[in-house]
């Protein structure tokens, strides 16, 4: 049962690691807030990826079916959310300093996040494929299994984000608000410039 559980850890946090989006959030949020704001950010995938690996990996065909079906409007969505995302985030005008807020931000932060990586059914195929390559079995008919399974998953991908964020956060103190306007702006070029491949890639795949 353990050795599940370190399976789901390693799936979580290879799923993780490539910095995409939301990863491009992250260590925005590491160097204007912290390394703590930034995790939280990175919770909001955490949690998404555990639904996902939870599909995947209990083999639940019903819902994966269904994410399937509907793969091109929640790949609108969530190429229109990364545009908007974007243009938000180059309009931001950045502080080093912790706002009245700042509550605010930390809740909207992991609700973009999780919508991002949520509204992206590939990861579903990711999940798939990982777990075949590293063995994970299916674990429908054993609660204690499936439990061991989850969990790893969401420890790994919150582990992941929380190197991350330790890794941005160390730096920060070398940027001034200056540095973080100019990323801001870049980190919004680069979002809505996601979002626009995503809706491409429908258009010209569908």
């Amino acid at each position: 049962m353990d050795y599940l559980f370190l399976r789901g850890v390693a799936v979580g946090f290879a799923i993780a690691a490539p910095v995409g989006p939301v990863g491009l959030l992250c260590i925005r949020r590491a160097l204007a807030d912290g390394r703590f704001a930034a995790w939280i950010a990175g919770l909001g995938a955490a949690v998404a990826d555990t639904f996902y690996g939870a599909v995947a990996g209990l083999g639940l065909t019903l819902i994966s079916d269904f994410l399937m079906e509907h793969r091109v409007a929640l790949s609108l969505v969530g190429g229109a959310f990364l545009i908007l995302l974007g243009i938000h985030t180059a309009r931001l005008r950045p502080t080093l300093w912790q706002t009245p807020k700042a509550k605010l931000g930390l809740m909207r932060d992991f609700t973009s996040s999780f919508v991002l990586t949520l509204t992206n059914p590939a990861t579903i195929l990711a999940f798939m494929a990982v777990f075949a390559a590293m063995g994970a079995v299916q674990v429908t008919d054993d609660t204690m299994d499936a439990t061991l399974l989850i969990s790893g998953v969401f420890v790994g991908s919150a582990l992941w984000w929380g190197v991350l964020s330790t890794l941005a956060g160390a730096v920060r103190h070398r940027f001034s608000e200056v540095w973080l306007l100019w990323l801001n702006r870049g980190s919004g070029v680069v979002l809505v410039l996601f979002g626009i491949g995503v809706l491409v890639s429908v258009l010209v795949l569908d």
